[in-house]
């Protein structure tokens, strides 16, 4: 933008125009949920498929801990890995657009004032809003505007990380106490039946979160979880068998 005659040129070895909402796709609330999911499909499918080849109380909590423990550090683990990779990609964007207003001022400019543009505002209030926008702090206008992010709050890895892993932690509790204390007779239908509720409640509550069909997103989530325990029970009771 020439500001000397208020007109709008483009310059041609100006970048092309980012996409919008490139970023902040990932935060805790998503991975404890989640994480909550993983912890009762995990350990679900670990003890049903125990009760398949033996009734021992012992083995059942010694393998339900152990894989409660094992998940929960593995996916605090993998989440911390993916979140920060995310963080990466944040920042070099912002310092790429960092070095674009060094480098195009004016054409970075002019980039703001059309994102207001295709917002509805008439181009003369257009270029007003996007030359305040610069004044008052032009990286965060652009980061915001053309990235959908915020250089003062990117993704952090450690909250993602840390709500992975006390949220499969407590999704794995609901099928290792529901087969710990049911009767023996009644073990694997109380299980099954206390993991497919909860199933439901994470597959509505992850559904909400995204803003996507709860019912169907929960009828998926039951059945995915229903498949999982039906095979690791036949599993078990083969090697039960076979043992």
């Amino acid at each position: 933008m020439d500001r000397r005659r208020g007109m709008m040129v483009e310059d041609p070895t100006h970048p092309e125009k980012h996409d919008a909402a490139a970023g902040g796709r990932t935060n805790w609330l998503r991975a404890a949920v989640l994480g909550a999911n993983d912890g009762i499909v995990s350990v679900a499918g670990l003890v049903v498929g125990v009760i398949g080849a033996t009734p021992s109380r012992a083995s059942l909590l010694s393998a339900g801990l152990a894989g409660m423990i094992a998940g929960s550090l593995s996916m605090g683990v993998g989440e911390y890995v993916s979140v920060s990779s995310q963080r990466d990609t944040e920042r070099a964007m912002i310092d790429r657009e960092r070095t674009e207003l060094s480098s195009w001022p004016d054409e970075e400019l002019l980039e703001l004032a059309r994102i207001q543009q295709e917002r509805g505002l008439s181009s003369e209030t257009a270029g007003q809003v996007a030359l305040q926008f610069t004044a008052t702090d032009a990286l965060r206008a652009h980061a915001e505007q053309e990235l959908g992010l915020d250089p003062q709050h990117l993704v952090n890895p450690w909250t993602a990380a840390l709500a992975s892993i006390f949220s499969f932690l407590l999704g794995a509790l609901l099928p290792l106490l529901a087969v710990l204390l049911s009767p023996e007779p009644y073990r694997l239908w109380v299980t099954v039946g206390a993991v497919l509720i909860a199933l439901a409640l994470t597959g509505y509550l992850s559904a909400y979160v995204g803003q996507a069909g709860q019912l169907r997103a929960a009828r998926r989530v039951v059945g995915g979880g229903a498949l999982v325990m039906a095979i690791t029970y036949g599993i078990g009771r083969l090697v039960g068998e076979l043992l």
